[in-house]
């Protein structure tokens, strides 16, 4: 037995029975989460090299910070005080853009 009941337009565009291109007025509204909801989620489990911070090395410059997308450096009192691991997802961004040298403050690692 048929469904009697008709599709809203926009289900039947995304089933490809209305063909027609809609003009963006006419799209269906999208999902607007708020901001913010990614700290719920620990988002880092998938990495596979992680950051090692070495606090004697660390000059407290927060280029790691500033540079950092996942906003997993942390802070205590305007200094690093070590890296969120739950959100981290190991770009290596803050390694690349510690100037400390020979040997930088954060290192990257392969994960366990």
């Amino acid at each position: 037995m048929k469904n009697s009941k008709q599709s809203p337009p926009e289900e039947k565009f995304l089933r490809g029975e209305d063909k027609k291109l809609k003009g963006w007025k006419q799209l269906p509204i999208g999902a607007i989460l708020d901001a913010g909801t990614a700290k719920n989620y620990k988002t880092g489990d998938w990495r596979n090299i992680r950051p090692i911070w070495n606090k004697e090395k660390c000059i407290q410059c927060l280029r790691c910070w500033i540079y950092c997308p996942d906003s997993s450096i942390i802070i205590k009192d305007g200094k690093v005080d070590g890296i969120d691991l739950d959100h981290c997802k190991g770009c290596g961004i803050c390694a690349a853009e510690c100037p400390v040298k020979p040997v930088k403050a954060i290192t990257m690692v392969p994960e366990k």
